[in-house]
């Protein structure tokens, strides 16, 4: 079996932009140097010589399907080997090659761009919590810090924990998606129960994940309270965003509007 590091700590793409910051590569390795054209071309793996999951042909079949072209479901193949094998290694790539009829290189171009997509064993299971501009201004930064700690100190492995450049979850920063399921606002304290139901196979915080029934945003737990607060009147400590962090929204901004308009003959 593979051995699977430990989580590292790792920088999201847009810090390599930073001067300042860590050094690290901008660019895969060797991407300057000229094609050795002494190599045999690349050759599509036969699927009848391939040892192919019989689950994953499936799956990758189906995605096929789903296209005129068949190299649009490129992505979402990977992902289904990924999901198999924890990474994609050599074996993967020529699995989800042959069924596509494809080249393995074809494949590791597009696996080698997507930083979702790893070629080297990082674990199976991934906390990517968002440090973009709208999480970041709540704390994001000390969130990855906390969970990160806790997996360090409690010898979390199979896992990898890292910052994400931008989740699109803005409305309920900061946030993570942890293996994929979104969950948040988030807070220092959650780090402890997020590494935990980790280990012990439990799904991270029931009812702070977007897909959860009974999910709720902040403004809207606290309208739905009794004697909650209307979200026109909500203070400025609530978390969420609604109407009232948008002063084109409020009564008094809609009656100048409309005031505005008459005169305007509209």
């Amino acid at each position: 079996m593979t051995s699977v590091p430990r989580p590292e700590r790792r920088e999201p793409a847009h810090a390599q932009l930073d001067p300042v910051g860590p050094a690290r590569p901008t660019a895969v390795p060797g991407w300057d140097r000229p094609a050795d054209l002494s190599k045999a071309p690349g050759t599509v793996p036969e699927l009848a010589e391939t040892d192919v999951a019989p689950d994953l042909r499936a799956e990758i079949e189906h995605r096929m399907s789903l296209y005129p072209d068949r190299h649009s479901a490129v992505l979402p193949a990977l992902h289904a080997a990924q999901k198999l094998y924890g990474w994609l290694p050599p074996q993967a790539i020529d699995e989800v090659a042959a069924v596509m009829k494809v080249t393995p290189a074809y494949l590791s171009s597009i696996a080698s761009f997507y930083d979702m997509l790893n070629e080297r064993p990082v674990g199976r299971h991934s906390v990517y919590v968002c440090t973009s501009v709208s999480c970041s201004l709540s704390d994001a930064k000390k969130v990855y810090g906390a969970i990160l700690d806790e997996a360090e100190r409690t010898g979390l492995e199979d896992t990898e924990v890292r910052e994400f450049a931008c989740l699109g979850a803005c409305d309920m920063q900061p946030m993570a998606s942890i293996d994929g399921r979104y969950v948040g606002p988030l807070d220092v304290s959650d780090a402890a129960e997020i590494v935990a139901s980790i280990r012990e196979g439990r799904r991270p915080l029931p009812g702070r994940g977007l897909e959860d029934e009974d999910f709720r945003l902040p403004y809207e737990a606290a309208e739905a309270a009794p004697g909650g607060t209307p979200e026109h009147e909500a203070g400025p400590t609530d978390r969420g965003l609604g109407p009232s962090h948008y002063p084109d929204e409020t009564p008094e901004a809609k009656a100048t509007e409309g005031r505005n308009r008459r005169r305007r003959g509209e």
